[in-house]
């Protein structure tokens, strides 16, 4: 190591000359943290999941008051046998009932709620001297044939055919927007309790044999989401329980596999403290990152317990190894781990509250690892009596252990000869330039229907296929806003324009139905006239426009109340990345070759249009969250190694990894979005720990006059046991997630596995071929190292 050891050994004097008040410290300090922890929170947000400085979230958020955002609740009553339809006394009593329990909900707008029984669901017929309309269910109705065949006939003339009532008749639903603050207290709404309130009072209250009860939604998704992040707990168990069998199988000491464990746990559990202290909650999408700092905190820790082993091994003392082990580690340790909270501090680069929630979360909790890791468990170790049968020398009682990682170190030795290296690099080419050729598919934002974030057995996910499969316009919408002047609904040009956009998105692939003022307004004209084909057209004339639009006044959220804004609600057949791509392009398309004057199309609005400002976030910040990761990783190998070799040895294999990771997301259906894009960054801060104590002590071996050969077998025997059980540890710890019921945790286990795995073996097999170019004089004469 280039640095001077002065500061490491006055540190080392400091921690070990004060032993019992450091350990004292951390006992009191620890205890703090649980008190603190236990108080910790976890709350979901709608605006912390989406970009909310992104230019279609200020047109969002600019017209959200007036014409409702993104998020809303749907709940929706469907008969489940087919010779059953809504027109039945017992349906049409339940379906008021469930429209007065999501009235009365805490955080619904209550403006908002729309069902057939709410005054805001209309319909207007053309009558003889002008227009007619009252509600869809009127003030006298009677559950009689009679009134049920009036209110059938309302609903055809009220356009909600298909929408609030299933185009089969078999089902019918109310609709609500929620409020992103608690109307009482002004703090950000409780999603879980609105989510815990739609099953209670609603789900259980009225699903019986005979009618179903489907609720989607934000709260409901976040409901769920933290329902089965509840098993995170036992996926926890299930980590803990892999590591303590492979740090028992490594050591066969009490001592040495419960310490690493236990400093493990401290870190987490210092992590929730320190969240809590720092004023902020947990979000259902950041539980992971509690795995992640665990299995930080093991890798770290085998490698001090790996070190102090083999002083044992030499002869020393307990007090003297944990020294030497501390001395050894402190420095290539302080740069993983600063190489760690590179990369989840370059995830701020993505301008999401709960992405940059992760990236806070996961710097306290490495914080928390340097700490103890570095400073509590050599301390511990100097303590502990570690029994003779734990080190090294006792191999010989394990044959077949030592057999097997003879035989494995035996296959990465052969890497650093020139010929098999030169091959290995070929090789390694190859296999990085058919990973950015298949990454070239990797689609940004979601590719399946449902929710994402579920698999699709899920029940939120089997609710939106019901609903899709009853009601003709689909759930996700994008809205764009005409913006033009006051009364523009009266200027032919700015209607017309509407209109064209209106009839080119119609034409767009993956558009289901498209809902405007002037298509609307051109029906109401049809009829005016006897419904004659020729007139269904916009009027030009100023008098008979404004009569075509008479109708429709501001509560039908077809335009504001000075009627300077009309937005376009464009139901697509999906949410998938490749249909919102192509929607948002055809508006960018049409506002570059019409270019509007009189109005301004503005994006946008609708889940749809909040899914597409999170996919344009994400894709704008890959390339430099990446950039600045690789760049702060360079610069701190530059820092703490002063070399240009070290830079080619320890980031080659982190950048074959992070490619190949990409492929692998193409290849697996698994988009990159706001759940996924962190994992990349964070996988390579952690891969990089392997690279950096490999390198580390390649070096020092090499500097004390070895061949390269011999520097990399001393390395695999002191180092590479701990790096290769690192990774089979952690790949196994994060494996279990592929199992989850979250498809995000399921997918980042999978990404998490591959990536941790894949950066051991990388470094274990290109950095010798890389150093066999590199250093081939070292050893051979006085050339620095």
């Amino acid at each position: 190591m280039s640095w001077s050891s002065s500061s490491v050994e006055t540190l080392c004097q400091l921690v070990f000359a004060r032993r019992r008040l450091i350990i004292g410290i951390f006992a009191i300090l620890t205890l703090g943290m649980i008190a603190a922890a236990s108080q910790l929170r976890i709350n979901a947000g709608f605006t912390k999941l989406v970009p909310m400085q992104h230019p279609y979230m200020q047109g969002f958020m600019k017209h959200s008051q007036t014409f409702g955002g993104a998020d809303r609740i749907t709940v929706a009553l469907v008969q489940k046998e087919k010779k059953h339809d809504i027109f039945e006394a017992e349906f049409f009593k339940t379906l008021k009932a469930v429209t007065d329990e999501v009235f009365y909900i805490k955080g619904i707008n209550r403006s908002s709620v729309k069902s057939l029984f709410t005054p805001n669901v209309r319909y207007i017929e053309v009558v003889a001297g002008g227009f007619a309309g009252d509600t869809v269910i009127p003030t006298s109705f009677m559950p009689t044939p009679e009134g049920f065949e009036i209110v059938r006939r309302n609903i055809f003339k009220s356009g909600q055919f298909g929408r609030l009532v299933a185009h089969d008749f078999q089902g019918a639903m109310v609709t609500a927007e929620l409020t992103e603050l608690d109307p009482d207290t002004g703090e950000r709404l409780d999603y879980l309790k609105v989510a815990r309130q739609l099953e209670e009072n609603i789900r259980k209250k009225f699903e019986t044999e005979k009618l179903g009860i489907h609720i989607i939604g934000f709260a409901k998704l976040m409901g769920e989401i933290t329902d089965k992040a509840g098993n995170v707990l036992g996926f926890f168990l299930i980590t803990f329980l892999i590591t303590l069998g492979l740090l028992w199988l490594s050591t066969h000491s009490r001592p040495l596999t419960v310490l690493p464990l236990l400093c493990a746990l401290l870190a987490v559990i210092w992590q929730w403290g320190l969240l809590t202290l720092a004023g902020l909650t947990m979000d259902p999408m950041s539980i992971v990152v509690t795995f992640l700092i665990f299995a930080i905190a093991i890798s770290h820790a085998i490698q001090m317990v790996n070190a102090v082993r083999l002083e044992l091994h030499a002869g020393a003392d307990k007090l003297s190894a944990a020294r030497t082990g501390f001395r050894r580690l402190a420095l290539p340790g302080v740069a993983a781990l600063a190489s760690d909270v590179a990369g989840f501090l370059t995830i701020l680069w993505i301008k999401i509250e709960v992405v940059r929630e992760i990236a806070l979360s996961a710097s306290l909790g490495l914080g928390s690892i340097l700490l103890i890791n570095l400073i509590l468990l050599p301390v511990l170790l100097s303590y502990v009596k570690i029994p003779h049968s734990a080190t090294p020398t006792t191999e010989h009682r394990r044959p077949g252990i030592r057999h097997s990682l003879r035989k494995v170190w035996a296959v990465f030795e052969h890497f650093t000869h020139l010929r098999k290296a030169f091959i290995t690099l070929m090789l390694a080419i190859l296999l990085l330039l058919g990973g950015i050729w298949l990454a070239r598919d990797l689609h940004i934002g979601d590719v399946q229907p449902g929710a994402p974030e579920l698999n699709t057995q899920a029940r939120y996910n089997q609710d939106v296929a019901e609903i899709v499969r009853h009601f003709s316009i689909g759930m996700d919408v994008l809205t764009v806003f005409a913006e033009t002047k006051a009364d523009g609904y009266a200027d032919y040009q700015v209607m017309h324009l509407i209109d064209q956009l209106h009839n080119y998105l119609e034409q767009v692939p993956g558009v289901h139905a498209v809902i405007s003022l002037p298509g609307l307004a051109k029906r109401a004209y049809l009829n005016w006239n006897q419904g004659h084909p020729k007139w269904y057209v916009l009027p030009r004339d100023r008098d008979h426009l404004i009569l075509s639009i008479s109708p429709f006044d501001a509560r039908t959220g077809l335009l504001n109340f000075g009627g300077s804004v009309m937005p376009l609600y464009i139901f697509t057949q999906d949410h998938k990345a490749e249909t919102i791509t192509q929607v948002v392009k055809a508006v960018k398309t049409f506002n570059a070759v019409v270019k509007p004057d009189v109005v301004t199309f503005r994006l946008a609005g609708g889940n749809v249009g909040v899914m597409a400002a999170t996919n344009e976030a994400v894709q704008a910040a890959q390339v430099p969250m990446l950039v600045y990761l690789y760049a702060a990783i360079i610069a701190l190998c530059l820092i703490f190694f002063r070399s240009w070799r070290a830079v080619i040895c320890i980031v080659a294999p982190l950048v074959l990894v992070s490619v190949l990771t990409y492929a692998l997301m193409a290849m697996a259906n698994i988009g990159l979005k706001v759940a996924t894009l962190p994992v990349v960054a964070l996988g390579a801060g952690i891969g990089v720990d392997y690279a950096i104590y490999v390198y580390s002590r390649l070096r020092e071996f090499l500097q004390k006059g070895d061949t390269l050969l011999a520097a990399y077998q001393k390395t695999l025997r002191v180092t590479g046991n701990a790096v290769f059980f690192t990774g089979l540890t952690l790949g196994a710890g994060v494996g279990v997630w592929i199992f989850s019921g979250l498809k995000f945790q399921a997918d980042m286990g999978l990404l998490l596995t591959f990536m941790f795995l894949g950066n051991m073996i990388a470094t274990l097999v290109l950095l010798p071929s890389l150093a066999s170019f590199l250093f081939k004089q070292c050893g051979q004469s006085n050339v620095k190292c």
